[in-house]
Parts: C-alpha cells; sequence; structure tokens
C-alpha cells in the first residue's frame, strides 16, 4: 500500500522582486502532476498578492497567478 506524500509549501514573498514565490510554485506544479502526492499552498505577509487577479507581468518574469490557478486545479490554496 503505497502512502500519500503531502508537501505544504508557505509562501511570504511578494510575487515579483525574488525568485523565491516563482521556485516555490514551480517545484509545487511539478509535485501537484505526480500520482500519491498532495500538495497546499499557503500565502500569508507580501505573498497574498501572489493571487491577485490580473495581474501585469514585468517583463522577464512568469505570471505567478497563472502558476496559483494551476496548482488550485489539482491541489489546494490558501491566503
Amino acid at each position: 500500500m503505497e502512502t500519500l506524500k503531502k508537501y505544504l509549501f508557505v509562501i511570504n514573498d511578494a510575487p515579483y522582486g525574488n525568485e523565491r514565490p516563482y521556485n516555490a510554485l514551480r517545484m509545487a506544479l511539478n509535485l501537484v502532476k505526480r500520482e500519491g502526492v498532495q500538495v497546499k499552498a499557503f500565502l500569508m505577509a507580501d505573498g497574498v498578492f501572489c493571487a491577485c487577479k490580473g495581474q501585469k507581468t514585468p517583463e522577464g518574469y512568469y505570471n505567478v497567478e497563472r502558476m496559483l490557478k494551476s496548482i488550485a486545479k489539482r491541489g489546494k490554496v490558501a491566503t
């Protein structure tokens, strides 16, 4: 019997300006696609801005809003 692997990502940095939220979401997206894995993302402090609708993505950055939507479809996102 395979056990469920659970991952919690706590994001507390603003979506743009450094790569920490992007790297966390990139890893979460990779994990959420696997069988037997549960992924949760918890946004706090400046991290809640990652979930703002209609973000204007600065040049050279990925849109974190879209990344979070993909995680929310397969996992859980809480603010």
